[in-house]
């Protein structure tokens, strides 16, 4: 995947520069990022469609995150899911930020610190994650490419010490061998050739079940792809694909990530434990759900 500047974008969507650049300043580009005070847009992306001025409130989860997005609703299932899903995910992997000050940086995009120390990596990261989920909420009705996969890292990874590292590829694949709870993971060399497999063997199913969808995840930590954020691309993916296939969405909650990480390191030979921890999720999802009113699939 390529990126282009808001001049080429202007010309390719016949529009003027200005309002490419509101698209990004306003969310609306996925993947869309700012190095500085330059744009850098992916070469694939589309113009923008227009907003819908009225209508009925949708009761689809898809159709409705995309209208809070747009709109910029506050308080709707949208914005629960950019702060819990991102505070979950990022404390799975570490991070030191709690949910409060997770959804103060995305209510105001402002960090309040008092008497602590706080890891500039963990507000970077913070913040490229909310733009992952817009990126997943974007591209939920597309097939799952090998080119989303590097642009989910690309956003997290941005901007953060890891990226300012020769050896680091920020939206590839790595470079240095790693280990995952211990065990050994796919060499750097064959990394590209065992994700195209497994993007071919996934897309080949027609209609997708929650044990694809997990089977996939299962398979992708095992390759680990990149030096750093599987975790958190993993899980992203695992939320796209279900709203993707109509499979009501879920967030692997902190308090059980003891569960969620056993489970994947018996999927192999025993699939209950891990389905029984992601069902667990998406009862706590389904709560939310009904909430604000939204159907899914029981």
């Amino acid at each position: 995947m390529g990126y282009i500047n808001v001049g080429a974008a202007a010309k390719k969507w016949n529009i003027s520069e200005r309002s490419v650049r509101n698209y990004c300043r306003n969310g609306r580009v996925p993947g869309a990022t700012q190095d500085g005070l330059v744009w850098l847009i992916p070469d694939n992306a589309e113009k923008p469609a227009r907003k819908q001025r009225s209508g009925k409130i949708p009761t689809d989860v898809i159709s409705r995150l995309k209208m809070e997005k747009e709109a910029g609703i506050n308080g709707g299932l949208y914005h629960k899911i950019q702060i819990d899903l991102t505070y979950n995910s990022n404390h799975i992997e570490g991070s030191r930020l709690t949910h409060d000050q997770t959804r103060y940086i995305f209510e105001t995009n402002t960090i309040g610190v008092e008497d602590d120390a706080i890891n500039v990596d963990d507000i970077v990261e913070t913040v490229n994650h909310f733009r992952c989920i817009d990126l997943v909420i974007d591209q939920a009705n597309y097939k799952l490419s090998e080119a989303f996969i590097k642009q989910l890292h690309f956003v997290l990874k941005t901007g953060t010490s890891d990226s300012r590292k020769a050896w680091f590829n920020v939206g590839d694949y790595k470079r240095l061998e790693n280990e995952v709870g211990g065990m050994p993971t796919t060499l750097p060399a064959k990394v590209a050739g065992e994700i195209k497999a497994l993007l071919k063997d996934y897309n080949s199913i027609n209609k997708k079940t929650l044990d694809d969808i997990i089977d996939f995840h299962y398979k992708f930590e095992k390759i680990h792809p990149f030096q750093d954020g599987n975790g958190r691309v993993g899980r992203l993916i695992m939320f796209k694909e279900c709203l993707r296939n109509g499979i009501t969405p879920f967030i692997v909650y902190d308090d059980l990530k003891g569960f969620y990480y056993r489970g994947l390191k018996e999927w192999k030979h025993e699939k209950g434990y891990l389905r029984d921890t992601i069902l667990t999720c998406q009862d706590r999802f389904k709560v939310h759900l009904d909430y604000f009113g939204i159907r899914y699939n029981d």
